[in-house]
């Protein structure tokens, strides 16, 4: 359910005070998963203290040109982007990633990944290696959906949308990482751009100046609640009336409110001077899509990390489809689409990871990048590249992974993994072991299988 707030005093109306804090609030609206909330509180050896912070790189970006770029093979195989030295000796990176390749000393490259399937969808995400629910999902099972204390959700999905309003829809037609499976809708992420299955378009118009009287908002409750008890979708509101209140004005909504950033970080983070629309060849038909991720990527990661910092456990960051890389009608070749895509993405990255080390978190936030699949190893006629899933990028850092690491190896001409092969269940399990102790989620007869098949699948063996 959505509820929003409109300022009736404005002509402009749009300041939409704790618009996506609302989104809190309706999830609120669910009984059963606050209920499950409060259980979790009660259970705290469960979780860690850890967050992870999934960066999907929708449309399956090319191992070659992103971490594995192959300079020793032929041209056609080897990265049409080049190569740029990292900090770790011997290690290169595509050449779009030079501030990436200067913190490489602090993140683990997995060589050896491969998602098994060269088809869009969102995988890593959304798999039977997660029960087909999102994986942010058998994390608030666990977890709970809001944390107890203040309200903030625990597992948060992040759109183009969700920090500029011009940008496109988020793209589901391929797949969509809110699907919860069989947790039920209740577990969904929050989704601050809008839509989903928890926002009925349910708005209270209440003037700005009369938002911090307690009163009024309770009855503004109580009256949407009469109004829909005909088909049962508030039965129970009443018990979480204070609850979500406080949900409301206990600061939630703050965490998505970038304006409350200092405007010299929006800077530090803003991807769009890096591709600017009119540069973008207007002849792929995914134009407005690279555009969309230019303008919105850094300021994507900017929220999350300050989602991060008010408690939410688990943030999904989804470019919205734009790293399939054919040259084709739709889509630029490899090199230009490298431009347009491993520019924001080597800034936004870089840019967070730095921020977390400026701010004592790299311990405490893991951050997760890779799409649903690779690409052929050999350029097509055009300069693009194909669907591969034999061989995948995949990159982590922080909360306690091995710094400086490349892992596993491939094939000379990156088509496949050269030693054991990293699988879905081994990034999952690696996500879930960061975020639960393990023992204790084993000890707890009520942990439902979902997690538990999830979490006990042997993680990628790192260190």
């Amino acid at each position: 359910m959505m509820l929003s707030f409109v300022d009736t005093n404005r002509r402009t109306g749009r300041r939409e005070f704790l618009r996506a804090g609302s989104l809190a609030l309706g999830g609120l609206g669910l009984p059963l998963a606050f209920q499950r909330s409060l259980q979790a509180a009660s259970m705290p050896s469960l979780l860690t203290d850890k967050t992870v912070v999934f960066v999907f790189m929708h449309g399956g970006p090319s191992q070659i040109e992103t971490f594995d770029p192959k300079m020793g093979a032929p041209i056609g195989i080897s990265s049409a982007t080049g190569e740029v030295s990292t900090k770790v000796p011997g290690v290169t990176f595509g050449g779009t990633f030079p501030r990436l390749a200067s913190l490489a000393d602090q993140m683990t490259i997995v060589r050896s990944f491969r998602t098994g399937r060269g088809n869009h969808d969102v995988k890593p995400i959304v798999s039977a290696e997660t029960s087909n629910a999102n994986l942010g999902a058998l994390y608030a099972r666990i977890a709970g959906q809001n944390r107890s204390d203040s309200g903030m959700p625990t597992n948060v999905s992040l759109f183009p949308r969700s920090v500029d309003d011009s940008t496109m829809p988020a793209f589901k037609k391929l797949g969509d990482v809110q699907a919860t499976g069989a947790l039920g809708a209740g577990y969904a992420p929050f989704n601050p751009s809008g839509g989903g299955n928890l926002q009925a378009d349910m708005k209270l118009n209440i003037p700005m100046t009369r938002l911090d009287h307690r009163r009024v908002l309770l009855s503004e409750l109580d009256r949407l609640q009469r109004r829909m008890e005909k088909d049962g979708s508030w039965e129970g509101l009443n018990s979480i009336k204070e609850q979500a209140f406080s949900t409301v004005l206990g600061g939630v909504a703050s965490a998505f409110d970038l304006s409350e950033e200092d405007p010299a970080t929006i800077r530090r983070y803003d991807t769009a001077p890096l591709v600017r629309t009119e540069e973008i060849d207007k002849k792929w038909n995914n134009h407005k899509r690279y555009a969309d991720n230019a303008k919105s990527l850094g300021k994507l990661m900017l929220l999350a990390r300050r989602l991060c910092e008010r408690g939410c456990g688990f943030v999904t960051v989804t470019t919205n489809f734009v790293w399939d890389m054919h040259a084709d009608a739709n889509n630029a070749g490899v090199e230009e689409g490298m431009r347009y895509m491993g520019l924001p993405f080597d800034h936004a990255i870089s840019t967070f990871l730095e921020d977390l080390q400026d701010r004592g978190l790299s311990e405490k936030v893991l951050l997760v990048c890779c799409g649903e699949m690779g690409r052929t190893p050999k350029l097509n006629s055009l300069g693009g590249r194909g669907h591969w899933g034999a061989l995948s990028p995949l990159m982590l850092a922080g909360a306690g992974m091995p710094k400086g690491q490349v892992f596993g190896q491939s094939t000379r001409d990156a088509a496949k993994p050269l030693s054991e092969p990293v699988e879905i269940s081994n990034l999952v399990s690696t996500i879930l072991n960061t975020l639960m102790d393990g023992p204790q989620v084993r000890l707890e007869t009520g942990a439902p299988k979902e997690v538990t098949d999830a979490l006990f699948a042997p993680p990628i063996p790192l260190g």
